[in-house]
């Protein structure tokens, strides 16, 4: 199902499909039994986590630990899933993980309440809320994947700008929320 649309590693965005929540769902029971105890909570995250948005078929695993493990834990215990660990430049706030050949999966390991767990659930919960800034997301990678279809670190990079500032305003969103709830429970 997710592989259908890949034949290599080149960047391609695909229609919606429905049955990304359940294959979300089918991987976060196997990510959650290799992992036992370890994690707080696992997250679906990333474009296949909002509804009829396009997107690279990817499923987007968001894991939250209370403190990272070392590395070499995480790796025994995801290698018989068929999870690669990639060390990544961010790899201090986030350790990261793919499946596939094609890949299928990537898996997002980060420490519970971390700016990088906020992060990530800040831009997706954004983009549930703001259909029109998540039909712009997807034209933004529907361009960027025609621009960098066989280079994907830097259709990555390019998005950057544009992830940041929804970041940004959603933040923002999100203090004047409760500031504005904190208002309501003041008295005159």
């Amino acid at each position: 199902m997710l592989d259908d649309h890949l034949d290599d590693d080149r960047v391609v965005i695909v229609e919606y499909d429905p049955r990304w929540p359940a294959a979300f769902e089918q991987e976060k029971s196997a990510v959650c039994a290799a992992l036992s105890v370890l994690p707080t909570g696992i997250q679906h995250i990333g474009s296949t986590a909002i509804p009829g948005l396009r997107a690279k078929p990817v499923i987007d695993l968001l894991v939250a630990v209370p403190s990272f493990a070392p590395v070499a834990e995480y790796e025994q215990r995801l290698e018989p899933l068929w999870y690669v660990h990639i060390v990544q430049p961010n790899e201090p706030v986030r350790i990261f993980f793919r499946k596939g050949s094609p890949r299928t999966h990537h898996l997002h390991i980060v420490e519970h309440g971390s700016s990088e767990h906020r992060r990530l659930i800040l831009f997706r919960d954004y983009l549930l809320r703001h259909p029109e800034t998540a039909l712009a997301y997807e034209d933004l990678k529907r361009d960027l994947a025609v621009r960098f279809a066989l280079d994907r670190p830097r259709y990555t990079e390019s998005k950057t700008d544009f992830i940041q500032g929804i970041i940004a305003l959603a933040d923002a969103e999100l203090a004047e929320a409760e500031e504005g709830g904190q208002q309501a429970r003041t008295p005159c």
